[in-house]
């Protein structure tokens, strides 16, 4: 069975929904049965490359928050980040373009790398000091660190139209699947869980799936206010 994970690096959801996903699959019976393939959905599509800037600074000019409640949902990420076991910088991170990422997770996917090299980017812009954006020379890094050949990612980022299309495609088809905002899990192309979801859920999701032929259903917790998502409105915080 195939799991389908549109998601994006700048996304703090998706690098907490991966885990839970995870956490899910570890569990269940038939995870050998279970091919998954991470797809590229962009939260700030046609960003300019330069275009950098503080992601709390970002917050509060395109969001309308307050400095304090924008720190106040990055405390509360944290948090969140560190239940699943994951590092997470509350402070000093940025915000900037994530094209060039899913370029070269394409070109990743093709040597059998995706999984790897998405870890490592997850990794670099939610728990690392180093920025991810604007500094090609830090992809490649990261990408000899999944096993990638340094040279040959070089050459990807620097040719603007290396894997673009592959991008635009998968963009289109999380339009076409309904999927407004991620991450977004799409098993079998029977079912589809928006959101980063408790693992029980992903349980299910992953047994009913496995289980049965059905129109792609969304699944969700049934509580009221939906899981935390990104979207182009921003990413969903509880102020606590």
């Amino acid at each position: 069975m195939r799991v389908e994970i549109w998601s994006d690096i700048a996304c703090p959801w998706c690098y907490v929904g991966k885990a839970r996903f995870e956490k899910a699959l570890r569990d269940f019976p038939h995870r050998d049965d279970i091919e998954v393939v991470h797809r590229s959905f962009e939260l700030d599509p046609g960003r300019a490359k330069d275009d950098i800037q503080p992601v709390i600074t970002m917050l509060t000019r395109k969001y309308g928050m307050s400095a304090a409640q924008a720190e106040a949902g990055e405390d509360n990420l944290g948090a969140q980040a560190a239940a699943e076991g994951l590092d997470y910088r509350t402070r000093g991170r940025d915000h900037g373009s994530t094209f060039d990422m899913h370029r070269l997770l394409h070109f990743a996917k093709e040597h059998g790398r995706q999984e790897q090299l998405l870890d490592l980017l997850y990794r670099a812009n939610f728990a690392e000091e180093r920025s991810v954006f604007n500094d090609d020379e830090r992809l490649v890094e990261l990408a000899v660190a999944a096993g990638l050949e340094a040279e040959a990612a070089r050459a990807v980022l620097a040719d603007p139209e290396a894997y673009a299309a592959e991008v635009r495609a998968d963009e289109r088809e999380a339009a076409q699947l309904g999927a407004s905002g991620v991450p977004f899990f799409v098993l079998d192309r029977r079912y589809g869980v928006s959101g980063a979801q408790p693992a029980e859920v992903f349980a299910q999701a992953l047994t009913q799936a496995y289980g049965e032929h059905a129109p792609l259903k969304i699944v969700d917790s049934g509580e009221a206010d939906g899981a935390d998502v990104c979207g182009p409105d921003g990413c969903a915080v509880p102020q606590r």
